[in-house]
């Protein structure tokens, strides 16, 4: 009994994280299709606007989004009368639509670059080594045993799969860490006095947001200056 005990015990961060990728993956299918979509929403706010511009707003637009979500969450959790287990519902709930925000923003990025992504390992590898932010970039130069700057464009015209499938394998357990284990130092925060909970929730959100960008510039590096015909 004792062993069966520990092994389940065992077993079950194993599970959580398992379920953490599943989430991930299910985000990066989601918002697959929507990419072209959500590049021409930002157009349409400026018809002028250069590939430049519409980055800065897709950045704004995610930072915003994120934050937002996370204070929403975070005031109803922390609400009078809402108990702990509620709380942490709300937050499981915010995990899968942190990720599609991210997944939307990472592929968008890559979409304006020019570096269209028809794989799902690939668009893995975006997504990941943009959330995880410097982490996630030492991982993948390291991996590839690519030199230079703007990993983004590197791992689609140069990286093989199996060489994609080693880089993932690691940015998962990475991934595993940040987003599954240390998520719930967040959402027990949440579960603070009215008004206390969505300040962290909102905060801790938009610092991952921040991060985000910043990690999603240094993959590309500097956008198009102009739009293909």
């Amino acid at each position: 009994m004792v062993a069966e005990a520990s092994e389940g015990s065992a077993a079950a961060p194993a599970v959580r994280g398992q379920r953490v990728l599943d989430l991930l993956d299910k985000a990066i299918d989601a918002q697959g299709v929507m990419v072209r979509k959500n590049i021409a929403r930002a157009r349409q706010r400026n018809p002028k606007a250069t590939p430049a511009e519409v980055i800065r707003t897709l950045e704004r637009i995610y930072v915003s989004a994120l934050a937002g979500t996370g204070a929403a969450v975070g005031g109803a959790a922390a609400a009078p009368g809402v108990g702990t287990g509620i709380a942490l519902a709300l937050s499981g709930g915010e995990v899968l639509s942190s990720l599609e925000l991210s997944a939307l923003f990472a592929l968008s990025i890559a979409e304006i670059h020019g570096v269209p992504i028809d794989e799902l390992e690939r668009r893995r590898t975006i997504v990941m080594g943009i959330m995880l932010g410097g982490t996630g970039s030492a991982t993948i130069t390291k991996v590839a045993e690519r030199t230079g700057q703007h990993w983004g464009r590197q791992i689609v015209a140069q990286v093989p799969g199996h060489t994609l499938q080693q880089i993932n394998k690691i940015l998962g357990k990475h991934f595993i860490t940040k987003y599954g284990t240390k998520q719930g130092i967040i959402v027990l925060g949440r579960v603070a006095p009215f008004g206390i909970g969505a300040l962290i929730g909102g905060g801790a959100n938009a610092a991952m947001a921040a991060m985000a960008v910043q990690a999603g510039r240094r993959a590309f590096g500097p956008p198009p200056t102009s739009w293909p015909e």
